[in-house]
């Protein structure tokens, strides 16, 4: 077994699917970040365990066609990208890898997975930061955590962010500086200003949202004014957030200057949006990625279709214009609004949104006589809860399209939906997050039978 700070000499041989390297030491699995399959490099073992070791590069030995300079100088210390270091073709390829074999080893599924549907230029596409804040040399500072901690990386400029967002995030910084205003401490739950999350639309219009840890602002005033003239922004808005755990924002949010709410548009139809509205960070990959799934869903205007976790209601309205009526559930109050909203502004009449956990609506939708021909699943990363999994067996569902952000979860409720007579027909993964370890995919599936 390896030791910690053992010095090896290692070949890489596949990436998994954190764009970490996988090598061997004797037998021993080694996770090596930064290295590139059939690279060598010594390096040093940086924590051991007994069936795998994390590992350092010390030197490289020999180096890979595919490996890039990365565009971010902030790349070696923040934890938002763990691929720059490598050509954009071979990330695309380590998460169809990834995919396959999770869908493989967790849900016994055997299906050749496609390349994911990637990105001409995959940069600046977030049209959503959200940078925690923290003292850094007695200044605040905004950024993003180093891998596996909560220590702040300060970042001036994101690459993957949409311009306009780099000038509000100063913004706010300066005014901090400028007052004294104290940055949320997590250690001694102390301070005031925990997150800056910018939302910006793709005609370059922002909102701006202070999650804060006390609703009271001091010089609120002289931060909206200052906001309010960085070029694009329209909204200014604050949520407080006195939890202790990682969630972002609060409960509720407060307009403090400008617009309530972001408009952008998607697959041809306007939603408006609150700074607690779920939407995709990536508007030209989210309509490669609904188009998928409204394809593999093969609406008819004779479908009744349940769109469960439908967020601010992008995948309803887009089924809603292919079909005869769509059922919408989510948790939050303020998407399901927002859903509605969107559904009248877009002249869609034919689209029914249900506040309300998923896991409890559902089931009794289905028991008093909801049978869906179509069901959309778009889950968090948690993935679906047993009980939504139940009520959809239950409802029999022709076809059932999942969309999902963690290839784990989603092997793990297909397996569940294939022991209620499901088969996975299609799978089609889609580049939202570029750079990073993260993939979406599209499942299609159909009751057994048909």
């Amino acid at each position: 077994m390896v030791r910690k700070n053992q010095i090896c000499t290692v070949t890489g041989e596949r990436l998994d699917g954190q764009m970490n390297c996988i090598a061997h030491v004797d037998g021993q699995t080694v996770f090596v970040p930064g290295l590139l399959p059939e690279e060598t490099a010594e390096i040093r073992i940086v924590k051991a365990e007994k069936r795998y070791a994390f590992g350092r590069v010390e030197r490289l030995l020999t180096e890979s066609p595919a490996r890039r300079t990365p565009a971010c100088p902030c790349y070696a210390k923040c934890g938002g990208c763990s691929g720059m270091h490598m050509s954009y073709e071979l990330t695309l390829q380590a998460k169809q890898q990834a995919v396959q074999d999770v869908l493989r080893r967790v849900g016994g599924i055997d299906i050749d997975v496609p390349l994911p549907i990637g990105m001409n230029d995959p940069y600046h596409y977030r049209n959503k930061t959200a940078m925690p804040v923290a003292v850094k040399d007695g200044v605040p500072r905004a950024g993003y955590y180093r891998p596996r901690s909560h220590d702040l990386t300060p970042v001036d400029t994101c690459p993957l962010s949409m311009p306009p967002a780099d000038q509000a995030v100063h913004t706010v910084l300066e005014w901090m500086q400028a007052f004294s205003i104290p940055a949320y401490d997590e250690t001694a739950r102390s301070g005031l200003v925990r997150h800056i999350i910018i939302r910006t639309n793709r005609n370059g219009q922002s909102m701006v949202t202070i999650a804060a840890s006390e609703a009271s602002l001091p010089h609120a005033d002289v931060l909206c004014k200052a906001l309010m003239e960085v070029p694009g922004v329209i909204s200014v808005c604050q949520t407080v957030n006195t939890r202790g755990d990682n969630v972002i924002l609060g409960d509720s949010y407060q307009v403090l200057a400008g617009e309530p709410r972001l408009t952008d548009t998607l697959c041809g139809l306007s939603y408006r949006l609150s700074p607690l509205s779920f939407f995709q960070i990536n508007p030209v990959q989210t309509e490669r990625l609904y188009e998928t799934a409204i394809r593999f869903a093969q609406l008819t205007p004779e479908d009744n279709v349940a769109d469960i976790y439908c967020g601010a209601g992008t995948i309803s309205l887009l089924a809603a214009q292919k079909t005869g009526r769509v059922t919408g559930i989510e948790i939050v109050p303020q998407a399901i609004e927002d859903a509605r909203e969107n559904a009248l502004r877009n002249g869609i009449e034919n689209a029914d949104f249900i506040c309300g956990a998923a896991e409890t609506v559902l089931p009794e939708l289905v028991q008093d006589g909801l049978k869906p021909d179509v069901v959309l699943l778009d889950p968090p990363r948690k993935g679906a809860d047993q009980a939504v999994l139940d009520a959809i067996a239950a409802a029999s569902p022709n076809r059932i399209v999942y969309v999902s952000c963690n290839p784990a979860t989603l092997a793990r409720d297909l397996r569940c939906l294939a022991a209620s007579g499901y088969h996975v027909e299609q799978v089609q993964p889609v580049d939202m997050f570029c750079w990073t370890g993260h993939v979406e995919s599209v499942v299609k599936l159909t009751r057994a039978g048909l």
